[in-house]
């Protein structure tokens, strides 16, 4: 099966940047990065005007939300708020398909599991093991083949039931 691009936005902890990078890197041509980088949006604004600039001119794009997580990407409200617009269906754009990718450093990686209380909030609170759930968990992969399949997978889940997106 030929599994399509599609345009991604990397939510993630600015201390696993080389991650993302590598990531976007890794990707290549099977996704269409529509991340946030260094430099694109002024850090003289209000809080406010930078998340309605990621939302408006970033996610708003995006069919699939991943989230990297390493080993403090669940303190980040930043993140956490990022996955809550990838969630919500506006005028502008619908909810994105969403998965998180477990990084090497992070304490549950290899180990088939996940610590809810070591993911970023509205992450874990999509995420499970089954069929049912919004969001699915992988371990690092340096195989894009293997990424390509799990945002493909998180793209058709966009249009199933709705996600949990209660939190304030």
């Amino acid at each position: 099966m030929t599994v399509p691009r599609h345009k991604v936005f990397t939510s993630f902890h600015n201390e696993d940047q080389g991650y993302k990078d590598y990531f976007v890197e890794m990707m290549g041509d099977d996704i269409i990065d529509e991340s946030v980088s260094d430099g694109d949006i002024p850090t003289d604004v209000s809080t406010d005007t930078i998340r309605g600039r990621i939302r408006d001119e970033f996610i708003r794009d995006a069919t699939v939300t991943i989230v990297l997580i390493g080993p403090c990407t669940w303190q980040r409200k930043h993140v956490d708020w990022e996955i809550g617009s990838s969630l919500r269906s506006t005028k502008l754009n619908s909810r994105c398909g969403l998965l998180g990718i477990l990084l090497p450093h992070h304490s549950d990686y290899g180990t088939r599991k996940y610590t809810k209380g070591l993911m970023p909030p509205r992450l874990a609170d999509n995420a499970g093991s089954d069929d049912e759930a919004y969001a699915w968990i992988y371990d690092w992969s340096s195989t894009a083949a293997n990424v390509r399949r799990w945002i493909h997978r998180a793209f058709e889940r966009r249009s199933g039931d709705a996600p949990n997106n209660g939190r304030t």
